[in-house]
């Protein structure tokens, strides 16, 4: 399944791990470990967010997925399901509309 995860990181420790150095090479660790479809860097609230299009095969890998963000940034980390035009394509919209008239 295709999940948007956002990691929503606080100034600190973030802003530690820029000074010392360290904040683009952790980055680059988690996403070189999970191998998102894609990646953004954002803000959001005010904060420094990340967003991953990630491929979620087994609930059991929530995890591994959230506590790169969790241990390294003290991240809050949400999951989201997301399509791609092809998965609403196999939705049935048109059967669903006929459906619930």
């Amino acid at each position: 399944m295709r999940m948007m995860l956002t990691a929503n990181m606080p100034n600190e420790p973030f802003n530690t791990l820029v000074r010392e150095g360290k904040a683009g090479t952790i980055i680059g660790r988690i996403l070189d470990e999970l191998k998102p479809e894609a990646v953004y860097f954002m803000e959001q609230n005010g904060r420094r967010c990340g967003v991953l299009i990630i491929n979620l095969t087994d609930v059991s890998k929530i995890p591994t997925f959230a506590e790169p963000f969790f241990l390294n940034f003290n991240a809050d980390v949400r999951f989201r399901p997301v399509m791609a035009p092809e998965d609403l394509g196999r939705a049935g919209l048109e059967d669903l509309g006929r459906k619930w008239k």
